[in-house]
């Protein structure tokens, strides 16, 4: 008896796992065809209305109309395909036209089957849009460049061949005249599967490589920031290493200013420049692919995209690290800054100390010297006291000798009064060393 999963607990997400390797199939493209793809810049709100411009085109050309939107959407409308992918950034747009005949290539496109004014309405940034022309290959490899070279408006072409040579690929990777740019694949033996496979990727790597492109105006337009702000830094760095006398506070309030600065461009470039990285992989990952072999006198679509494109990526990556070095640095002054700040307040508190301790020496020696005089006036008022009190007693008939009584008291209320002030200073000086 096969094991059954109804009594076990099923991860939601399963069927969705499972679902999501083949939710981009390859196409099965026959030859010859005429493919148009389109790469648009999309926002949460544009895709919701693409999804309602899909629907309004299933209306057009009268076929029933979707209801839920899906990742990647395809339909067939007699001999018009159309393909809807969705991606992080973009949505991507395939139109390809069956009914290839043998007009001149380009004249027709895998667009021309829409319907009027309806990709006119299409919401988004085009970023990606090129003409895919499938042909079946002439007779040698010259009989395929002179067909070709007809077709690209004088333009330098990069091809190969790739698949062992099953198919001759070319390219400019420009725009022509049309506005779009343009692909020529000559089949010599590859089957329908081969073909689609092979035309999928060259798609991704055109749209993958300017999606690429697009951090590179972004580390332009920052570099001179950074040098700018970099030359500021080294200021303020040597003046700190060469111990000079500076505004600690004014110091402090450029790097915080340059570090705001620094935050702001990060912000606003780690997203670009680390999705340039995943897109040049990308190319790079579907170039290899192609497994290509040179054709005499032209470059390869891998040469060029390691000439080309290589370079401006890396361009990207030298500025993301910049960032990153120059937010470090910033990092590291401010601690140097902070550390000075506060051994100047260390010092400031020292010097503070010392002073209170001084002020606290000299007013213990006036303690002192008050503390004689208090003993004086301690005892001149107590003899005041006792003459008060003689003269009491004398009057109510004890006869005596006042003045040599008061004679005899005045060193004896001395040496008291200083005994007693002495024993309450003790007392103090013991509390004192206890706390």
């Amino acid at each position: 008896m096969s094991a059954r999963l109804d009594s076990l607990d099923i991860h939601p997400l399963r069927n969705d796992l499972y679902n999501e390797l083949h939710s981009r199939p390859f196409q099965v493209l026959p030859t010859p065809a005429r493919v148009t793809q389109m790469a648009v810049l999309t926002t949460p709100e544009q895709r919701e209305q693409q999804f309602r411009h899909l629907q309004e085109l299933h209306r057009l050309m009268g076929h029933p109309v979707p209801e839920n939107e899906v990742g990647c959407f395809e339909h067939t409308f007699g001999s018009l395909r159309v393909r809807r992918e969705m991606h992080m950034e973009f949505a991507s747009y395939t139109f390809i036209n069956l009914d290839a005949g043998d007009e001149t290539p380009f004249t027709e496109t895998g667009i021309t089957p829409l319907p009027e004014g309806w990709l006119e309405q299409l919401t988004g940034t085009v970023i990606a849009a090129f003409h895919l022309e499938v042909r079946p290959a002439a007779d040698g490899t010259e009989g395929d460049l002179d067909y070709v070279r007809k077709h690209f408006e004088g333009m330098r072409l990069v091809g190969s061949s790739p698949q062992e040579g099953a198919a001759r690929v070319w390219g400019t990777f420009r725009l022509h005249s049309d506005g779009f740019g343009r692909f020529m694949v000559m089949n010599h033996h590859m089957s329908d599967s081969q073909l689609g496979r092979l035309t999928q990727r060259l798609m991704e790597i055109e749209t993958y490589r300017l999606m690429s492109l697009l951090a590179l105006p972004v580390a332009r337009e920052i570099t001179p920031s950074l040098n700018d702000m970099d030359e500021r830094l080294a200021v303020i760095t040597r003046s700190l290493a060469e111990n000079e006398d500076v505004d600690e506070e004014k110091l402090l309030a450029q790097l915080t200013n340059i570090a705001a600065r620094i935050e702001a461009f990060r912000a606003h470039s780690t997203f670009r420049f680390s999705a340039t990285r995943a897109y040049h992989q990308l190319v790079l990952t579907r170039l290899e692919e192609l497994r290509e072999d040179e054709l005499s006198g032209h470059l390869t679509l891998t040469e060029f995209m390691t000439r080309r494109l290589t370079p401006a990526v890396k361009t990207c990556e030298a500025v993301s690290e910049r960032l990153e070095d120059l937010s470090r640095r910033i990092d590291r002054a401010s601690d140097m800054m902070r550390t000075r700040v506060e051994l100047a307040i260390q010092s400031q508190n020292q010097q503070l100390l010392s002073s209170m301790d001084r002020r606290s020496k000299i007013q213990l020696m006036m303690q002192h010297t008050v503390e004689g005089f208090s003993v004086v006036a301690i005892t001149y008022y107590l003899i005041g006291l006792l003459k008060f009190g003689l003269d009491s007693v004398y009057e109510a008939g004890v006869v005596f000798n006042k003045t040599l009584v008061l004679g005899i008291a005045i060193p004896v209320v001395m040496a008291l009064v200083f005994l007693g002030v002495r024993v309450v200073h003790h007392h103090f000086i013991k509390m004192a060393k206890r706390q």
